[in-house]
Order: structure tokens, then sequence, then C-alpha cells
């Protein structure tokens, strides 16, 4: 599949989070925009205002004899009291979204696991045979004839279906590393000996780039991930190219992606 310009990667000149495809990005970036954006702009610009304020009305040449004033019980009060309130409101919706971020892969999902190298990946399907695929990052140049960016592209894909809830698993197999993928709202730590577990929901087929985000040795930066989700026939196609199975696991995992709902919204 070929990557769509602006979809599940950087853009020129971007300054804000990407785009979002899955549930719980959604949900992550509304808070963002319409909660934790106004909130920290307008406590910016009334510290801003009061600063101002006092920088003028108690300066020096106004003030020759200075105040020494050192109790107000009333905004005492009021400065502990309002920044409580705030921080109250902005609870609920975010331990709502971190309670939404762990929830358990519903029974029968299909289960990819992967697991960083130093410095590549790899993505095993033991729902599909256990077969592994090993992704390195490709040169400048074959990014380029490939019709994708440099030092995004790798040489294998993970591909997952669309659609439906994935279970996914990382673990790492020297140092640790971290699965993360901007345009899904996914981090999940890769580390050796232990195995890390979170729900991978993306609503749409396409190509979704992240990278190894935890320094993990002199080639972390050259460790793209580049998630592919496809239509869950065509995924059962690609598990056959690979020498897998698509056999009672898949036909579960089906049966549990038609049943499951996307997380609700804040």
């Amino acid at each position: 599949m070929k990557p769509v310009d602006g979809v599940g990667q950087p853009v020129a000149k971007g300054w804000t989070f990407q785009d979002q495809y899955s549930p719980i990005g959604e949900e992550a970036l509304r808070m963002h925009d319409y909660m934790l954006m106004p909130v920290i702009t307008v406590i910016t610009l009334f510290v801003l205002l009061l600063l101002l304020l006092v920088m003028v009305r108690f300066r020096r040449s106004a003030n020759p004899v200075a105040s020494k004033t050192s109790h107000n019980t009333a905004i005492e009060i009021i400065w502990t009291v309002v920044p409580v309130l705030i921080l109250v409101v902005l609870a609920v919706p975010s331990i709502r979204l971190l309670a939404h971020q762990y929830e358990p892969a519903p029974k029968g999902a299909l289960t990819v696991k992967a697991t960083g190298y130093q410095w590549y990946w790899g993505y095993s399907y033991p729902d599909n045979g256990g077969f592994e695929v090993i992704s390195n990052i490709l040169s400048d140049a074959e990014a380029l004839k490939r019709g994708e960016s440099p030092q995004l592209a790798a040489d294998n894909r993970m591909v997952v279906p669309a659609g439906e809830p994935i279970r996914l698993q990382t673990t790492g197999s020297d140092v640790i590393h971290a699965f993360a993928v901007p345009s899904l709202w996914f981090k999940l730590d890769a580390v050796p000996g232990k195995i890390n577990e979170k729900v991978l929901f993306i609503k749409k087929p396409g190509v979704y780039y992240g990278q190894c985000s935890e320094l993990c040795g002199a080639r972390h930066g050259y460790m793209p991930i580049v998630v592919e989700a496809l239509p869950r026939a065509k995924f059962e196609e690609w598990v056959k190219t690979q020498g897998g199975t698509v056999g009672p696991a898949a036909e579960a995992t089906t049966t549990a992606a038609a049943s499951a709902k996307p997380t609700p919204a804040a």
C-alpha cells in the first residue's frame, strides 16, 4: 500500500499533533485542543496580566515607601481553591482517557508481538503460525524510489487488519526500546524479559509511521516503525504470502472485531 501525504506521518511546517486515526487518539486530541490548550492559554495570559499590573502599580517610583503587608486571607484562599478546582475538572477526562488506553483486548483479538532489537524491529504473529517479519530502515535512495520519506521507511512493515482491536505486545531482546506511532496515539516500552501489552485500533486502512522512542544505542534514530493497516481479507492474503496460517484463530478474531466497539468519546 502506498502512503498518503499528510496521513500517518509528519507534515511540512507541522507544529502540533498529527491527525489521529484511532479512537484513543481522537479522544486525546480533543482533550488537548478543547480543554488543555484553552486552560493553559487563559492561565498564562492571566499570570502575565498580574505581572504587568504589579510592575506598573508597585514600581519604586510610584511607591517610595514599600508596603509591609504580609498576609491576606482572602487572596490565599482564592489562589489555593481555584487551582484545585481547575485540576479536579481536568482530572476527570484525564483519568477516563488513561483508563481507556489500558482497557484489555477483547477475547479472540489478533495478537501481534513487536520485538525491539539493536537496531531494528521484529513482528511476530502467534495467532497465524508464529512467523516473524524483520523490519530494517531503508536507505534514503530506496525510500524515495518507493515514494516514502527518508528515515521513515522500512523494508518490511508491520501489517495488521484495520477496523478491529489488536492485542499488541512489546518486548526487547537486548536493551529497552519503545514502540511509538504518533498518528495512532500509541507508545509502549519494549523491555527485555518483560511483555507489555496494549490495544491498538486503527480506524481505516493506511500506512502509519513511527519510531523507536527510547534511547537504545548508536543507531537509535534508525529504527523506524511502519504499520500498514489492511482490510481483513487483504490481511489474510498477506499472512498466506508470509507462510502463515489463517484458521480458527483468525475466525475468532473476525468475530471479536464484529462485536467490539471503539472507545467512547470523551
